[in-house]
């Protein structure tokens, strides 16, 4: 062949080779689509084409749809599961539109089809072209606009707004179901899935296999499931989820939409095991957790046990308790945190003439049973159970505003063992569960109570009656205005001085006392589904004053702070304003009790969300990082900018609360100190603070600065940038604290080795550099060494090349010798008083 013909016939093989499309988001037939090509949504927001999920030779292919545009391949669909694809010059897939309107991928060499569509489309409906549409769903078409294909309904292991998870009626028993990845790299089908239950088309499951990992609670005729906001985690945009519930003549199933302009969010089932709903952070380029299911641990399917259920509005966090009318089967199993054994009745049924306990916002137990009918009144579901003496609880639902046709109602119905309820945090899809008990009254729905037992109410009545009255007349007549005087001498007494100097007292600051009944009717008389933490120095309460959510300190009796602490918080803090101090709203002091009311905070602590595995992930590091720089311009405005110069003296993760958008907020000013205009230090015999966060002049000699802070606010942030406890009594990798454990890494080098892996591939190593270096030159042992604040903040807004190198930690070995010396001096001590018998105080280090 002359080399005219030779060059001829290799340009015929090239264009015979090419990809022939129409347009970049479709396929019509007589085209295909090659390796290396890909059809693009008309948004650009989807590709597809052929991808290789690992680094094999030759390279395995698959058929997938994923993101287009950004830089971490995140697949979402994958046609040839469970047959992939050799890319080889003898073995080249491709992708066609046949005219009998069916997608297929074929061997090139061979004409092998690996995957197809498997339309039997009617003569009339000859596909007109496969669309690649916005929405990421791959739709086949026939000339007259009929879809005759849709990916969203062949679904993998992702859930995209638009999509549905759905079970038919006509084809029940079926329906769409998400399958994980069998690995980070294995496309094919894995252990995990998650879809509706087949068998009452009321939940979903989350699956390990065949057994349940996490369950729903049974529809119970919302339409609108809920509005769920989250804030995306680089801080600009929110997303929000609109969640629905669809039931009609045809299926029933669920869908959402995310607001305009959120970012790419979507929902997988991973090959790990876990529900997540995800969204792409473009400031971090990475996908970012927003909420993870099923969580809290207790909610896992069962993890409570028969009877038992998990409350998800208990604090400090989520529990497993047992509902009313019984107790753990095993004290012993449940105090060590296992209670797969659930628990037992406290007192057997007596058959069909026990009566039922209402119990409101639960999530209803699976393994229910639909009553026969169509039970049109919640009268006629009672009477239902009621009948049936083995039935042992019951719950009604009126669907009417769901299904537009058939039954309306429902009767849920149980027999045996009651397994995974629960207690819901919201009441969102929560049902009142009527549970059959042994000793309810049947108007009330009380437990009946013995003769004896009503007697001897019915006496002590009386008896408070006669003594109410008695009081009563004593409050009006003889001791209302010593009472008064009493009241007053109690609150006025806070204006006398203590290492403030005189001040006034907090009214003189237009500082609003609250009165004690006002805090316990807006908490509920301090019930404990109100309480929202609890610590040395009592316990704190969510509650509603005025219309507006508030947080309650309620110092306990034996609280180490006391009287002096609590007024040093009332007098310092009304005189604080900055947007990194947490604002004191209120106070009272009437009589034994001291409670403070502060700004409610929805996020918690800085620890509860640092140190928590399901909470830290939503702490991204531009989160951190904002902390960081918010707690340093708070100490500034403490130590510089405000009109006294304050020394906190317990700065640590407890005490630095995140609102709702998380930026941080200093808290707990009981042990806060003030200082003169030109004074440098002070010295104290009263060493107060935290083990691992104080400084070493403070801790050995009760020399405290503003330097003192600083060295606290150094180790703060070696515990955000690492995610590890600073530890006086364990140690951390081999070295005795988290502080020399950072030094001795900075020294050899290895600094970035110290990111928490949560953050590793997110973070910006320039900045988490910064912090690191700062935080180290912050607990240097000399603090003249220490910078001042107002240089910290100038840093970390900055940055900078010329910082010094940090000074060896040495105090830490000095330190673990002193207090050993202390703690024996102490014993000593303590065993010459006990001896002699001579009353002698002594000062020692508080731990809080």
């Amino acid at each position: 062949m002359d080399w005219p013909a030779l060059t001829c016939y290799t340009a015929a093989l090239i264009i015979l080779f090419l990809p022939l499309r129409a347009s970049d988001d479709r396929l019509v037939p007589g085209e295909r689509l090659f390796p290396g090509t890909t059809i693009v949504s008309d948004d650009g927001a989807f590709a597809l084409g052929f991808f290789s999920p690992s680094n094999s030779t030759p390279a395995s292919l698959y058929l997938g749809i994923w993101y287009n545009g950004i830089p971490e391949l995140t697949v979402v669909w994958v046609a040839n599961r469970e047959t992939s694809v050799i890319n080889d010059t003898s073995s080249a897939p491709t992708l066609s539109l046949t005219n009998n309107s069916n997608l297929v991928l074929s061997d090139a060499s061979s004409g092998r089809v690996i995957w197809t569509t498997d339309v039997a489309a009617a003569s009339s409906s000859i596909a007109a072209a496969a669309v690649l549409e916005n929405t990421g769903n791959l739709v086949v078409r026939s000339s007259n606009g009929t879809t005759l294909w849709q990916s969203f309904d062949h679904v993998t292991d992702t859930f995209l707004p638009e999509m549905k998870i759905r079970i038919r009626y006509a084809t029940r028993g079926i329906g769409i179901r998400l399958v994980s990845w069998k690995g980070p790299e294995d496309p094919s089908l894995g252990r995990f899935s998650y879809g509706g239950d087949p068998d009452t088309l009321l939940q979903l499951f989350l699956w390990d296999g065949t057994r349940p990992v996490g369950r729903t609670s049974p529809w119970t005729g919302y339409l609108v499931k809920g509005e769920h906001q989250y804030r995306k985690v680089n801080g600009s945009t929110a997303v929000i989820i609109y969640m629905a519930i669809v039931d009609n003549d045809e299926e029933i199933y669920t869908t959402y939409t995310v607001s305009a302009g959120a970012p790419h969010t979507r929902y997988v089932v991973t090959y790990t095991g876990d529900y997540q709903l995800q969204s792409w952070s473009t400031s971090s380029s990475s996908w970012v957790i927003l909420a993870n299911w099923p969580s809290p641990e207790c909610n896992r399917y069962g993890f409570c046990g028969p009877y038992g259920y998990c409350d998800q509005t208990a604090m400090p966090m989520p529990m497993c308790k047992c509902l009313d009318g019984f107790e753990p089967a095993s004290t012993d199993e449940w105090a060590a945190g296992r209670f797969s054994a659930g628990c037992r009745r406290k007192e057997a049924l007596h058959g069909c003439s026990d009566n039922f306990l209402a119990l409101m916002e639960m999530k209803a137990p699976d393994k229910f049973m639909f009553a026969g009918g169509n039970m049109s009144t919640m009268e006629e579901c009672a009477a239902e159970c009621r009948n049936n003496c083995s039935c042992v609880a019951y719950a009604y639902s009126n669907l009417s505003s769901g299904r537009s046709g058939g039954d309306v109602t429902r009767c849920l119905v149980w027999a045996g063992e009651l397994i995974d309820t629960g207690r819901f945090a919201e009441g969102l899809g929560s049902a009142t569960l009527y549970l059959r008990l042994a000793g309810l009254d049947v108007a009330a729905g009380k437990r009946r109570k013995s003769t004896a037992t009503i007697i001897m109410l019915a006496i002590l009545g009386t008896g408070a009656v006669v003594f109410l009255c008695i009081f009563v007349a004593w409050l009006k007549f003889k001791g209302k205005k010593k009472w008064r005087k009493h009241k007053k001498a109690t609150f006025d007494s806070m204006s006398t001085s203590y290492e403030l100097g005189e001040g006034n007292p907090p009214h003189a600051h237009e500082f609003p006392f609250v009165s004690f009944d006002e805090i316990s009717l807006a908490t509920n008389n301090f019930s404990k589904t109100c309480m929202i933490g609890q610590g040395g120095f009592g316990k704190v309460y969510k509650g509603l004053l005025g219309g507006q959510e508030v947080a309650v300190k309620r110092l306990s009796s034996d609280s180490q702070q006391g009287v002096k602490e609590f007024r040093n918080e009332v007098i310092l803090i009304a005189k604080l304003q900055h947007r990194n101090l947490v604002r004191l709203l209120g106070c009272c002091g009437e009589g034994d009790e001291k409670l403070l009311i502060y700004e409610y905070l929805p996020n918690k602590s800085l620890d509860a969300t640092l140190f928590d595995d399901s909470r830290r992930l939503m702490l991204d590091w531009t989160t951190r990082f904002n902390i960081i720089k918010g707690v340093a311009r708070g100490l500034l405005y403490l130590h510089q900018d405000s009109r006294l110069t304050i020394i906190h003296r317990d700065l640590k993760a407890g005490n630095v609360l995140l609102d709702v958008e998380m930026k941080p907020k200093i808290a707990d000013f009981g042990m806060a100190r003030i200082f003169g205009d030109n004074q440098q230090n002070a010295s104290t015999q009263r060493v107060v603070g935290t083990y691992g966060y104080m400084a070493p002049e403070y801790a050995m000699e009760g020399v405290f600065s503003t330097k003192s802070d600083v060295y606290s606010f150094g180790v703060l942030v070696l515990e955000v940038v690492t995610g590890i406890k600073r530890s006086s009594n364990s140690h951390i990798m081999g070295f005795p604290s988290l502080i020399v454990y950072s030094w001795n890494m900075w020294r050899e080098g290895k600094t970035e080795d110290l990111v928490d892996t949560y953050i590793m591939d997110t973070c910006s190593l320039d900045e988490v550099l910064i912090c690191i270096h700062v935080a180290l030159l912050c607990v240097q042992d000399n603090p003249d060494d220490r910078p001042l604040m107002s240089s910290v903040v100038f840093v970390l807004e900055n940055g900078s090349s010329t910082l010094p190198p940090p000074t060896c930690p040495a105090y830490f070995t000095r330190r673990s010798a002193y207090f050993t010396r202390r703690s024996a001096e102490m014993e000593q001590i303590r065993d010459d008083i006990l001896n002699s018998g001579t009353s002698f105080t002594l000062t020692e280090i508080e731990r809080r």
